[in-house]
């Protein structure tokens, strides 16, 4: 059963989704190469209960962290680890917060040091692609409509787009239907109405689409161990357009100021104004 919000719901979402990217802005002040995940799992959850709100993720059936840590081949739902990250590392940080009974969901793939241009061209084209599937996000469409923006784009340009996991609902519960697939046929789907929320998130393969979940149980790698990247917001379906309830321009900031992380550059679409 697919919930729709109010508008009053939808604010409690994007407050959750605000703090989120606070968080991983917080994350992008402090990344580089010698950091461990665990040091910037502590500074994500610390920052999450400054804001009197609880971290999304840990407890989660059972995930013992704050934030999910994926680098290099490994996809998504990384648990952080005491390891050093490298210069050259893809650094994907995914996190979820909960406050006043709602959840925020969003993530970013950062490059930390100087990346290969074939690296660098795999997060810009992941994220991209979450913003064409984003613009597909309106009143009528359908979500099939999302998942072959997202898909035609990525293939077009030599990735591949992983089909073993995808977006969802956003809202009560951190995951609820719809389910989100980066990639589909338009026109096919769920159609999608004003009060809708969902997660959008692209996990985008350099290399073939197939994955497996190694030996701790959570952690999703490549198959072939070629590098991946993952972007993700939380959005609301608006009549007057698509609404971004997360925020990355926080979290670009921090990355402009961070000559540890390298920077991208993509076109953002323009987006309507939130209603």
């Amino acid at each position: 059963m697919i919930f729709y919000k109010t508008d009053e719901e939808i604010e409690l979402i994007r407050q959750s989704n605000l703090i989120v990217s606070g968080a991983l802005a917080a994350v992008a002040a402090e990344l580089r190469p010698g950091i461990t995940g665990l040091k910037i799992d502590q500074i994500a959850e610390t920052y999450i209960r400054d804001q009197k709100a609880e971290p999304g993720f840990k407890g989660y059936n059972g995930f013992p962290a704050s934030l999910c840590i994926s680098v290099n081949n490994q996809v998504v739902h990384g648990i952080p680890s005491n390891i050093p990250f490298k210069e050259g590392d893809i650094v994907s940080v995914d996190c979820g917060v909960q406050k006043n009974g709602f959840f925020g969901d969003s993530a970013y793939s950062f490059g930390l040091g100087i990346l290969s241009h074939e690296h660098k061209r795999l997060l810009e084209v992941t994220l991209e692609s979450l913003y064409l599937g984003i613009e597909k996000a309106t009143v009528g469409n359908r979500i099939g409509d999302i998942g072959y923006a997202i898909q035609s784009y990525v293939e077009n340009n030599g990735y591949s787009v992983v089909r073993d996991l995808i977006g969802h609902g956003v809202g009560r519960d951190l995951h609820e239907p719809p389910e989100v697939p980066n990639f589909g046929r338009p026109g096919k789907g769920t159609m999608l109405q004003e009060g809708l929320v969902i997660a959008i998130e692209p996990m985008i393969n350099l290399g073939k689409k197939e994955v497996r979940v190694g030996e701790d149980g959570w952690t999703v790698i490549t198959k072939d161990l070629l590098p991946s990247a993952h972007f993700e917001h939380s959005i609301a379906v608006r009549k007057g357009g698509v609404d971004i309830l997360s925020d990355y321009s926080i979290i670009e900031e921090e990355i402009k100021k961070n000559k540890n992380i390298e920077q991208l550059s993509i076109k953002i679409p323009i987006f309507a104004p939130r209603n």
